[in-house]
């Protein structure tokens, strides 16, 4: 764990993997709810996590640095269910990736509780985690100037849905009606760090 300050009152602490930043996030989030912290936001990121607006510094910073951080608690909290029609014109790419079908691409899909990791890229993108490491897949060569929103991706270990219309070079599988941000909306993201979430199939490419 590397502990860097920033700015005037902030810390970014660097780990080594994505399950430590999942796992310190919760960490700091448990000891801010419980009184022993004061942080005004706690944001984490793929290998990192910001505190900012610390009163006290320089005392943070030496905790963190003696701190062993425990495993990220069992998942609670509601689960969020995304439907999603399984149309995405990447869908048979991924699948070969995997090396079976495409119903099956959509069975594990479905069949897998995610966690939203962190959110950045646009307003209401989440980086879900979950797929087990067999199932990462690359990015696309060429990325596409343009992806609708709504749609349904994989890149790497991560899935997304795309909050709008922006260009992007993840590997489409679908497609959702449901909005991801909505600023007129308490609170404007569907998604936050830390939410459960599952996909339910709407139907998929193939169907009658």
């Amino acid at each position: 764990m590397k502990v860097l300050p920033v700015g005037d009152d902030a810390l970014l602490v660097e780990v080594s993997s994505g399950e430590e930043a999942e796992a310190l996030h919760a960490e700091l989030l448990r000891r801010r709810a419980e009184g022993g912290l004061a942080a005004r936001e706690i944001v984490p990121a793929a290998r990192t996590v910001l505190l900012d607006g610390l009163a006290d510094r320089a005392r943070v910073a030496a905790e963190l640095a003696a701190a062993e951080v425990p495993p990220a608690p069992p998942r609670a909290g509601h689960v969020v269910e995304i439907p999603v029609r399984y149309d995405g014109p990447d869908l048979a790419d991924v699948a070969a990736h995997w090396g079976v079908a495409p119903r099956e691409v959509v069975r594990v899909h479905t069949g897998t509780e995610f966690m939203v990791a962190f959110c950045g890229f646009a307003p209401g993108f989440g980086y879900l985690t979950g797929l087990p490491a067999r199932y990462d897949v690359p990015r696309r060569d060429t990325p596409r100037t343009a992806v609708p929103a709504g749609s349904v991706a994989l890149a790497g270990p991560y899935t997304g849905v795309y909050p709008r219309s922006s260009p992007g070079g993840w590997q489409l599988i679908g497609t959702t009606d449901a909005v991801l941000w909505d600023h007129t909306r308490v609170p404007a993201a569907l998604l936050s760090p830390g939410t459960r979430v599952r996909f339910v199939s709407r139907g998929h490419r193939g169907d009658a």
